[in-house]
């Protein structure tokens, strides 16, 4: 494939739009979290690990508004409202287990470069001198 300039994304792309609904890690979070089942705004909050409960309800409405997740209230005291997955959010589901996949086999890889360049940045700056540091297998061997 060759890529003229102005080709790859253009503002109207769909690649650019499915980009943009779940670049969010709580998008991803919450969509993840809810390929087993419908889930209580709680339990979703327990599962995401960190998410705030307002950034949550952000998170589910932007999602409702693209069709991916829905909401089910049940008439109930007291009142009871679940959320899941519709049928365009499962098709996400493969997705979104192979994105994570890759986090599992090349996540290590990412903080080790993320970890030189900060201490590149810092020697640069005369912040600090060298030090070189060891590959996680012979760390976790010292120990």
């Amino acid at each position: 494939m060759t890529l003229r300039p102005g080709t790859a994304f253009l503002a109207d792309c769909p690649a650019l739009l499915a980009m943009e609904i779940i670049a969010s890690k709580w998008s991803m979070v919450t969509l993840f979290a809810l390929t087993d089942g419908p889930l209580r705004h709680g339990e979703l909050v327990e599962l995401s690990g960190g998410i705030s409960r307002k950034v949550l309800t952000q998170t589910l409405r932007r999602l409702q508004a693209n069709g991916l997740v829905e909401r089910y209230a049940y008439a109930e005291a007291p009142p009871r409202v679940e959320y899941g997955l519709t049928d365009l959010g499962r098709t996400l589901e493969e997705p979104i287990r192979m994105l994570t996949a890759w986090a599992r086999e090349n996540g290590e890889a990412v903080v080790t470069f993320r970890e030189a360049a900060e201490a590149a940045r810092t020697i640069e700056a005369g912040q600090a001198t060298p030090v070189k540091a060891l590959p996680v297998e012979e760390s976790l061997n010292r120990l």
